[in-house]
């Protein structure tokens, strides 16, 4: 049985405790000796729906993980599993082949010795869905028998049941914080293995990014992992020429925008910037790779430069500016437009003209928005993958030129952790470390964003 299947139950079964409950509370306000009740009708239903609901939906999430195990199990534990080879990858996947095969998702097996345990899988699977079933209709009706039995005209179901929800808003908003501590947390354990077999001194300040995923994982050569070049590229394609494109564009698209546009050229021109931000990456990088970066090269032929590339910084910093145009925008559109007018009126009333009036009053009052705006762009640029892959390349170079090839940590990234290499090698390793200070200078500009935006929304309001 599907999961869905499993949760319609328990919403079904609680829909059921919550029909029940509040034909029972309006039992009690109909009662002539019950002048006034603790709680209206509808929280006594919620509360018995709560009691049906929330501890089988905990039983279904723990059963869907154990489920898959204890059916692996079973099959193993049958007569079947004699014929079983010894070694484990081909040991899974015949398991393999004949589990998709008894759950419905393939037609038939490839390997003839994946037959003999097909029914196995199906007998164990039925087996299992019937166990989780019974036990999940016997958990929603023993909480809902257990919440049914305390209803009472006096019984506060309304507090129960407001601070039940609570909890739940309040776990809900802890996903986020949890989700950052945990990715945080695996990236430290396994930085702090590459460190321990490559020297962090080498890593952050060499010179030199070349590791060897075949070379020896017990004696690295140290001098191959300096990351530098790849700090470098990062920060001269997404935090250099993306924002010499992003910030100006932006930001003067929001002040005509707000300021100077008729409302009806506003209407149209706002939804199609912002439609930049939708386009997916790998557009802008198929846009990147066949016409900026040749373009690009052309004209740097065609002025005398030989040394231009086609695949090159430029070209990929460009197209990263063009994307990353309505995060600026759109952020310093909604804070020039949340000035008070007031602030705007008086300015003009003084005699200042439209351009001073937004250079000296509207632009300082903006910047907490327009600098957050800048920053969220600029953690956007840093972490883009698809625009360096098709357009900057691979090669980590350490130089200012613009029209060479370059690579990014982000890059990176990906070429480490994609393929057959092995997670005890440095090689594979040293992606998470380069995760690690990606996510250390991301959030670096964080604090500097609300920094900014603290110091300057104390002196404007």
């Amino acid at each position: 049985m599907s999961p869905i299947s499993l949760i319609l139950i328990a919403v079904g079964l609680g829909l059921a405790g919550w029909l029940a409950a509040r034909a029972k509370a309006w039992s009690f306000q109909q009662d002539a000796g019950v002048r006034r009740m603790a709680s209206r009708p509808n929280y006594h239903a919620w509360y018995v729906a709560l009691w049906v609901v929330i501890p089988t939906l905990l039983f279904v999430i723990i059963w869907l993980i154990l489920s898959p195990q204890l059916v692996i199990q079973s099959v193993l534990a049958s007569d079947a599993a004699s014929s079983l080879p010894a070694f484990g990858f081909q040991r899974d996947a015949i398991l393999s082949e004949a589990q998709a095969v008894a759950s419905g998702n393939a037609i038939g097996v490839f390997n003839p010795d994946a037959q003999l345990f097909v029914e196995p899988f199906r007998d164990a699977m039925s087996r299992y869905n019937w166990i989780g079933i019974i036990v999940s209709i016997t958990i929603a009706f023993a909480c809902g028998l257990f919440a049914f039995l305390k209803l009472r005209p006096d019984f506060s179901a309304r507090t129960r049941v407001e601070r039940t929800v609570m909890v739940i808003l309040l776990l809900a908003s802890l996903v986020a914080i949890l989700t950052t501590f945990g990715i945080f947390a695996s990236l430290v354990f396994e930085t702090f293995r590459f460190f321990g077999m490559v020297n962090p001194i080498d890593f952050l300040f060499g010179t030199f990014w070349g590791p060897d995923p075949m070379s020896n994982a017990a004696n690295p050569d140290a001098s191959r992992y300096g990351a530098i070049p790849l700090f470098w590229g990062t920060i001269y394609i997404g935090a250099v020429i993306a924002m010499i494109v992003a910030i100006p564009l932006g930001l003067m698209s929001a002040i005509y925008l707000t300021q100077y546009a008729n409302p009806r050229v506003r209407a149209w021109v706002k939804p199609m910037l912002e439609i930049l931000a939708g386009v997916p990456t790998v557009v802008y990088g198929y846009f990147a790779a066949l016409t900026v970066a040749p373009a690009i090269r052309d004209f740097a032929f065609s002025i005398g430069l030989t040394n231009a590339s086609s695949e090159s910084a430029l070209a990929a910093g460009l197209v990263m500016g063009v994307m990353i145009i309505p995060f600026v925008s759109s952020m310093a559109d909604d804070s020039i437009a949340a000035v008070p007018s007031a602030m705007r009126d008086g300015s003009l009333a003084m005699g200042a003209t439209t351009s001073e009036t937004i250079r000296k009053v509207l632009i300082p009052a903006a910047l907490p928005g327009i600098v957050a705006g800048v920053m969220l762009a600029i953690s956007r640029a840093i972490g883009e993958t698809m625009i360096v892959v098709m357009a900057a390349g691979a090669a980590a170079n350490l130089t200012a030129n613009p029209l060479e090839a370059m690579t990014t940590v982000t890059f990176q990234i990906v070429a480490m952790l994609t393929g057959e290499g092995s997670f005890d090698h440095p090689a594979t390793l040293s992606a998470f470390a380069l995760g690690f200070v990606l996510f250390l200078v991301t959030l670096g500009l964080n604090f500097i964003a609300l920094r900014v935006v603290k110091r300057f929304r104390e002196a404007y309001e």
